[in-house]
């Protein structure tokens, strides 16, 4: 059993891109051990959002008020992970460059670099202050601070002027066109959006941070699916009670 393909399709300013990509991180090395791959792709949302007919969940009042409670119950489910909204989301929206800084990274460092960097972006948005990374500065000064899981800078001031001129190409600006038409033509209306392809070759799409119960089954995984326990005993609530009350000494 096993075996197959992940391929997400993500933004830096959809917070389910960023909760997919931290669950996916999670998980990577059980994915692997099912020989499951994994791999990232940038995309432009805007973009996605026009073509599919699609808009921002915050632009229709009802999906923005509700969209407030499903964001704070999909955090909740990563202890540690600290989110806040920026102060005005549309204006810090168009992440074309550095989406396509990463696409430069990804096409000239190893994999590990790509990520850490994806990452490193990620939470440079998503936590206070939330930095504006559509403006050059802001996005040089996050590139200049990324770091490796040793503590050492990703990259050295000369590799950031590299990656800035390229963000700047018309060779980039063509791969964040093309991997966004590659989502479309997957089906994409939104970000995470998942492609998985089985062990057989059969590719679904699939579209959000929390529909991996539905993946795993797709790709033949085992999984424990959400299971509703019956109430505990009297005895058993006690017990619990007492082990709480020791862990807190």
């Amino acid at each position: 059993m096993g075996g197959g393909r992940i391929d997400v399709y993500l933004d830096i300013v959809s917070l389910y891109s960023y909760i997919a990509f931290v669950d996916l991180l999670k998980n990577r090395a059980l994915l692997s051990s099912h020989s499951v791959e994994v791999e990232f792709h940038p995309v432009f949302l805007g973009a996605i959002n026009i073509s599919s007919g699609n808009k921002p969940p915050w632009t229709l009042p009802a999906k923005a008020l509700y969209g407030a409670h499903d964001a704070r119950r999909s955090v909740a489910r990563h202890p540690g992970l600290v989110i806040q909204t920026p102060e005005d989301l549309m204006a810090v929206s168009v992440t074309v460059l550095p989406l396509r800084a990463l696409h430069h990274i990804k096409q000239t460092r190893p994999s590990q670099v790509f990520e850490a960097t994806l990452y490193h972006l990620l939470q440079t948005f998503w936590t206070p202050p939330n930095a504006d990374l559509s403006q050059p500065a802001v996005l040089r000064s996050a590139l200049s601070s990324a770091v490796s899981v040793s503590g050492r800078n990703l990259f050295t001031p000369a590799e950031v002027d590299e990656i800035l001129t390229a963000a700047s190409s018309q060779k980039m600006k063509d791969a964040l066109k093309a991997t966004t038409q590659e989502a479309l033509d997957r089906g994409a209306f939104g970000c995470p959006w998942l492609w998985v392809t089985d062990k057989e070759g059969r590719g679904e799409p699939f579209f959000g941070s929390d529909r991996f119960h539905f993946i795993y089954k797709f790709l033949g995984l085992p999984y424990q699916d959400v299971t509703l326990l019956p109430p505990a005993s009297e005895g058993e609530s006690e017990r619990e009670s007492s082990s709480e009350s020791k862990s807190k000494l």
